[in-house]
């Protein structure tokens, strides 16, 4: 194979090219999913190593989530601007050097810092896999390699806790949990050189152009809503934090009205406004993100509990999460695509359900004292009920979108599944470390109860969806 002085055209690549830069593609798509799950067995190593404080720990893992949540409509509108290729060769350069910083920090900010940079990178490059994989092949094609974008991604934030307890037990090179970061390297410098040879350059015809203000300000209301959450009990409450809370939704009301405005001028906006006149949209879209910040609350309390209260090693957290994620694989595979056709929104209220009464024993189990050997159903009915909840709740929410806003509407329900990740870390995890230090029974409780409340959240938003969610089952 010889360097190219252009990108190819998908026509000019042979079938065996095709397939490694879809190899490439899902390198990229695992890379950025792995690293969103894998940091939380990491975390107590992390803590300890550095004397950090439990913010700190909070913001490493929030940081990256944040920014990839914020910028992640704005990698896409990228893409369609300047080249689906160009952005995703530069979000994996860019992720790969963050990783690299992660790997090398000396001290919690900077390694905080590194997180969000390795976050931002991510959202440039995640929105361009879907695009590309449009670009490289024919439509009937195109339906398989998207099936198996879903099993990997699904196996790949599953797979995060395990792979990051056998790195750090591994301890390659004495590197402890650097290596979490580190192994990211040679893989995203193996992927930029084989995009550069292989990947089409492609843009959208219709690129319109980006509303860089209206991201601004969205990033402002976030921050204003997250930065509080997390530091608050840490500082001791100060009345700044409190008016930071006050201005996010205020915030938000001006991104709304300006995205608003903007669509009546003709200019880009950052999302559509129309999605959400369809109830069945907008519903959807708060499950997404309160299911999405008990999700993430869930996981980061279960990975720093079983370290911090129960003594576990990371490896042992890491193969905890086995059959959480059996338990997830059959909720995907084999309850929630295959019965929500023919039960309807009974899928997502009972997997909701399930997945509430059973992470809320498993966080209960880690200061109860019983064997261990108690935890595992629970962790894989857990694991049972969020793979029925999450495994149809994305076509649920789309079922009903008309396809020319296809693509933004993804964008929209990734950018809050990443957003809800984030904040359940923010907000469950500050109601655990409220709880935790005093290392007394119950301390676990405030974690337990913020998680149960965004499920009951859920729960009720669940009921409130139609009973046909599918226009094929309309009478």
């Amino acid at each position: 194979m010889t360097a190219r002085a252009s990108p190819a055209l998908p026509a000019e690549l042979t079938e065996r090219q095709k397939s490694l830069a879809y190899l490439t593609l899902m390198v990229a798509l695992v890379l950025e999913i792995v690293d969103v799950t894998i940091v939380n067995t990491a975390l107590p190593v992390i803590e300890r190593d550095f004397g950090a404080a439990a913010a700190q720990a909070q913001w490493v893992a929030a940081g990256y989530s944040l920014a990839f949540a914020l910028l992640l409509m704005l990698g896409g509108r990228l893409g369609d601007a300047f080249g689906y290729n160009r952005l995703f060769i530069g979000g994996v350069a860019g992720f790969t050097f963050a990783s690299l910083l992660c790997g090398m920090s000396a001290t919690p900010d900077q390694l905080i810092a590194a997180r969000v940079l390795q976050g931002a990178a991510g959202a440039m490059m995640a929105p361009q896999v879907m695009a590309l994989i449009q670009v490289l092949f024919e439509p009937l094609e195109r339906v398989a390699k998207l099936a198996w974008v879903g099993v990997i991604g699904g196996l790949s934030a599953i797979c995060g806790p395990i792979i990051g307890g056998v790195l750090i037990h591994a301890n390659l090179l004495d590197l402890g949990w650097r290596s979490v970061f580190l192994i990211n390297v040679p893989v995203g410098v193996a992927a930029v050189m084989v995009a550069w040879r292989l990947l089409p350059a492609a843009r959208s015809p219709l690129a319109r152009g980006i509303d860089g203000g209206g991201t601004m300000l969205f990033s402002a209301s976030m921050a204003a809503l997250l930065y509080p959450l997390v530091r608050g009990h840490d500082l001791g409450w100060q009345p700044w934090h409190l008016a930071l809370l006050i201005a996010a939704p205020v915030l938000l009301a001006l991104v709304w009205r300006r995205t608003l405005r903007r669509q009546r001028t003709g200019e880009p906006t950052l999302f559509a406004p129309e999605l959400f006149h369809q109830r069945q949209f907008s519903f959807g879209l708060a499950i997404a993100l309160c299911f999405g910040a008990a999700t993430g609350g869930f996981l980061f309390v279960f990975a720093f509990g079983a370290q911090k209260l129960l003594g576990f090693s990371p490896l042992q957290t890491g193969l905890l999460h086995i059959p959480f994620s059996a338990g997830v694989m059959l909720g995907i595979a084999f309850l929630g695509r295959k019965l929500v056709t023919s039960h309807g929104k009974w899928v997502l209220v009972g997997g909701i359900a399930l997945m509430a009464l059973f992470a809320g024993g498993t966080l209960l189990w880690i200061e109860s004292g019983v064997p261990f050997w108690w935890a595992l159903p629970c962790l894989a009915l857990a694991g049972t009920g969020m793979g029925m909840t999450n495994g149809p709740l994305t076509p649920v929410i789309l079922a009903r979108v008309d396809r020319s806003h296809a693509g933004v509407a993804s964008g929209l329900i990734k950018t809050v599944q990443e957003l809800g990740m984030a904040l359940g870390i923010a907000v469950v995890g500050t109601a655990f470390f409220a709880g935790a230090p005093a290392g007394e029974v119950g301390a676990i409780l405030p974690a337990v109860a913020a998680i149960e409340g965004l499920m009951l959240i859920c729960f009720v938003l669940a009921l409130q969806l139609p009973a046909p969610l599918f226009p094929e089952h309309d009478a």
